[in-house]
């Protein structure tokens, strides 16, 4: 990480960080990888505990980072462009919807303690409890409907 500048997210807006700043604002809980339904008469969006079929469940992170979209093409890349169509599906928890909104960190973060393991330590991820989605018919995701993990 010392090609981050010293607590980079406090001063520097999301579009003007760098690539490797960018990236490190992500904690590694894996809610993202998180498949999600989104009910079209009110626009919630509820989360399962059914995840993307390249995410691993025992690192909480993706099987193909670098070649996820051609994997997965409905994967969603976010970059400063993206956010503000996307930040309505991402956790709460997630750094890049905090920032955008203009609020801090969680104590957790992995940019704060120094721990990569931090998100998991404080239950913060979804590390060991999903499902793969090519176990469970899409008919049925309706059952697997979490409350957004903490």
């Amino acid at each position: 990480m010392s090609d981050l500048r010293p607590r980079f997210w406090e001063t520097i807006p999301l579009k003007k960080m760098t690539p490797a700043e960018w990236e490190a604002l992500c904690d590694g809980c894996g809610k993202c990888c998180l498949n999600k339904l989104e009910f079209e008469d009110t626009g919630e969006v509820a989360f399962t505990n059914i995840a993307c079929r390249l995410f691993d469940n025992d690192t909480c992170r993706c099987g193909d980072y670098a070649n996820r979209k051609r994997h997965v093409p409905e994967c969603v890349v976010l970059t400063p462009k993206t956010l503000a169509k996307s930040a309505y599906w991402m956790p709460a928890t997630c750094a890049y919807k905090l920032l955008y909104q203009g609020r801090p960190l969680p104590d957790w973060h992995p940019l704060l303690t120094g721990d990569p393991d931090s998100p998991h330590k404080a239950g913060q991820s979804v590390i060991g409890r999903t499902v793969s989605e090519l176990t469970v018919p899409e008919e049925d995701w309706e059952d697997h409907i979490i409350e957004e993990m903490p």
